[in-house]
């Protein structure tokens, strides 16, 4: 069941009207609003947010690992209005084996925030134009952020470096 509308604060009443299905729940952070939204409808609801709304800038992505929970995974993404100073957080729950949309058709600077996700928790982004690993060598096996990852790490050789 959708939440109720979210009468006080009319960015998120004009998300809920035009993509009801977007909105999963809405909570009040110390730092501001926060906006879970359905895996499905991210790309809508970024394009509403920023073309409709003014947020045209993505500060950050970044990703949660709630091991042993399901679904595993938080993709939180950080949206910031400049012209109002306004901020947004919006959150997507995926399990292991689920894939999210890629929100780089929204905004390009996504690209790498998304390959970072990808790189350290192993979130795939459907429609990325260049999913590749960004921080960690491309043969290194695993994704060093997910809690599952043993402490001391998988042992390398770096003899041929």
């Amino acid at each position: 069941m959708p939440p109720e509308p979210d009468a006080e604060n009319p960015v998120i009443a004009a998300l809920q009207q035009q993509i009801p299905e977007a909105v999963v729940v809405i909570q009040q952070a110390i730092d501001g609003p926060q906006i879970e939204i359905a895996p499905s409808l991210i790309v809508p609801a970024c394009r509403h947010l920023k073309d409709v709304a003014g947020f045209e800038r993505l500060s950050a992505i970044t990703g949660v690992d709630w091991w042993p929970r399901d679904p595993r995974f938080e993709i939180v993404y950080f949206l910031h209005g400049v012209r109002a100073n306004k901020r947004l957080r919006l959150i997507v729950r995926v399990g292991e084996q689920q894939d999210v949309d890629s929100v780089t058709s929204v905004w390009r600077g996504a690209n790498w925030y998304e390959r970072e996700v990808f790189d350290l928790f192993g979130v795939r982004f459907r429609n990325h134009p260049y999913l590749e690993r960004i921080m960690m060598p491309t043969d290194w096996d695993g994704h060093p952020l997910r809690k599952d990852y043993p402490v001391h790490g998988h042992k390398y050789s770096y003899r041929d470096e």
